[in-house]
C-alpha cells in the first residue's frame, strides 16, 4: 500500500515484512524514514488533505494516525511514535481514511464493520455495519470519507452469487442515505466533490454521483483491468493505472475545451494515454 504526500515529496510504503511503515523521499529515492509500532503486516494507508497526519491500519486489528513532521513548509517525515492508537475491530483493518478537518477517523475491516474515531483525542465516535440480508460474512473493501463528512463504502459478501459488491453511502452521523448493487468487482474508488469514480477489474471506469450513487455517465472500458484511480487537484482529469503498467488520463474533451473543476460541469467524454511503460503501443479511444 502507497500513497504521496499532496507536495510530492514523500512516499509513504506499508506492507513491509517488518510491519513498518516507510518514508521515502522522491527526489533523492531512498528511504529516509522507518517507523515501527504495529505487530503485523501494516495493510493500508490515508492522508488527510492537509499533509498533517497518516492513517495506518494493520492486520493486528488497530489503526494508528501519525503526525507529519513539516520543514520550510513541506513533509520531511514521520514522528516516531504515533499521535493515536485506535482500537475496535476483531478482524484485520482493510481501509481507512481520516479529515482533519472533520476531525475524522474512519476504518473498515474483514469483520464487516466501519468505525468513526476523533482525531484529536483518538474517541469512540460511532461504529455501523452495512445491511445485509443473508448472514454470509461481510468484509469492508474500501472506504473514502466526502468533504461534507459523507462515508462511501464499498462492500463484499463472501458468496457466489453475482450480487455481492454494494457500495453504501452514509452521513456524517452514520445514517444510510443510499445504497447500490454493483455488477462487478471494484479494484479501486477516490472521490472528486460531488462524484464517486470507481475502476473495476471487468477492465471499466465508472463516474456516479456522491449524493445518490446512480450513474453519472456510460462506463469507460480500459482493456485492461484497472489498478489504481485518482483525480487531479483541480478536477480537470482523471489519472487511471492499469495492471500492465500504463497510466491513462481521461479528460472532458480536447485540451483547448478543458478548464479547471471542469468535472462537476461535464463528464469525461474521451480517454488519452498520458504514458506506458510496456514496450507495445495501446490506443484508447472514446
Amino acid at each position: 500500500t502507497l500513497v504521496v504526500s499532496h507536495d510530492g515529496k514523500l512516499l509513504f510504503s506499508g506492507g513491509h515484512w517488518d510491519n513498518s511503515v516507510q518514508v521515502t523521499s522522491l527526489s533523492k529515492g531512498k528511504v529516509t524514514g522507518h517507523v515501527t509500532r504495529h505487530i503485523d503486516i501494516v495493510t493500508c494507508l490515508a492522508l488527510d488533505l492537509c499533509d498533517i497526519y497518516l492513517i495506518s491500519g494493520s492486520r493486528d486489528t488497530t489503526c494508528m494516525v501519525w503526525q507529519i513532521i513539516q520543514q520550510g513548509g513541506f513533509a520531511y517525515g514521520l514522528a516516531p511514535k504515533p499521535f493515536q492508537v485506535l482500537y475496535g475491530h476483531d478482524d484485520e483493518v482493510t481501509c481507512v481514511a481520516i479529515s482533519t478537518e472533520l476531525d475524522m477517523a474512519v476504518s473498515g475491516s474483514k469483520d464487516g464493520t466501519v468505525i468513526v474515531h476523533t482525531v484529536r483525542r483518538g474517541q469512540f465516535t460511532r461504529s455501523f455495519r452495512p445491511p445485509c440480508e443473508s448472514s454470509l460474512p461481510v468484509t469492508i473493501s474500501n472506504l473514502a470519507v466526502g468533504l461534507e463528512g459523507q462515508i462511501v463504502i464499498h462492500s463484499t459478501i463472501e458468496s457466489r452469487a453475482k450480487d455481492n459488491i454494494f457500495l453504501h453511502l452514509y452521513s456524517v452521523n452514520g445514517k444510510l442515505l443510499a445504497s447500490e448493487t454493483l455488477g462487478e468487482p471494484i479494484t479501486a474508488m477516490c472521490l472528486a466533490r460531488d462524484h464517486v469514480v470507481l475502476g473495476t477489474e471487468c477492465c471499466s471506469l465508472h463516474v456516479r454521483h456522491l449524493r445518490s450513487l446512480k450513474s453519472a455517465m456510460e462506463p469507460l472500458m480500459m482493456r485492461v483491468p484497472i489498478h489504481c484511480v485518482s483525480v487531479t487537484k483541480d478536477n480537470s482529469h482523471i489519472l487511471v493505472g492499469l495492471d500492465d503498467g500504463k497510466l491513462i488520463v481521461v479528460g472532458p474533451g480536447q485540451p483547448s475545451e478543458m478548464r479547471t473543476g471542469q468535472f462537476t460541469r461535464r463528464l469525461w467524454s474521451s480517454t488519452r494515454r498520458l504514458s506506458r511503460l510496456s514496450s507495445r503501443e495501446t490506443e484508447y479511444k472514446k
